[in-house]
């Protein structure tokens, strides 16, 4: 009688304990999915407050058609990039040429004190940083899952499941170069 007590309540256990492991990971694959998603939700702001701060500088710096199209150029790739290794080297070449088209404003005075491109420049900026915010939750939710896959006993569920490793959002080596910019 005390065996089957004893066996009762090993396997209540294990199923408990089983509950508890796949609803663990059904929680952090979900958290990933909705910080990627809010990843996207960034992006897709400052894609579309970049046409908008083309057309000011273009009235200041119509000759400046090169970074013109360099920016549209990257902005292309950034909205068709998919995951997150293509959407970091997407992002890291936008990033970029925002940068030099930021830098025009340098050599245009006017362009510097125009109130439109001032507030184009402050909410593309506040939008990095929120992007950097979004990135940073992202990685962090994404090393928990795949600590949590990797651990035993839950990296049996995470098989049977099918749930593969994921990617963090990581800029490139050559993005944390500060680009040249010459008039």
């Amino acid at each position: 009688m005390v065996w089957v007590i004893v066996l009762v309540v090993i396997v209540v256990l294990l199923v408990i304990f089983s509950i508890l492991a796949y609803n663990g990971l059904i929680q952090l694959k979900n958290r990933v999915d909705a910080a990627w998603a809010q990843i996207e939700v960034q992006l897709k702001r400052r894609a579309d407050q970049i046409p908008n701060l083309i057309e000011t500088v273009k009235g200041y710096a119509a000759h400046e058609k090169s970074t013109f199209d360099m920016v549209v150029q990257a902005r292309s790739a950034s909205v068709a990039a998919s995951g997150p290794a293509q959407q970091a080297a997407a992002e890291n070449q936008l990033t970029g040429a925002l940068r030099q088209l930021f830098a025009l404003s340098e050599a245009y005075p006017d362009l510097k004190a125009d109130s439109s491109f001032l507030a184009l420049q402050e909410e593309i900026t506040a939008t990095e940083g929120r992007i950097a915010y979004a990135r940073q939750a992202y990685n962090d939710d994404v090393k928990s899952l795949n600590t949590k896959r990797e651990q035993f006993p839950s990296m049996i569920f995470a098989r049977m499941m099918g749930l593969q490793p994921r990617e963090y959002f990581e800029a490139e080596p050559e993005a944390r170069v500060v680009p040249k910019v010459q008039f």
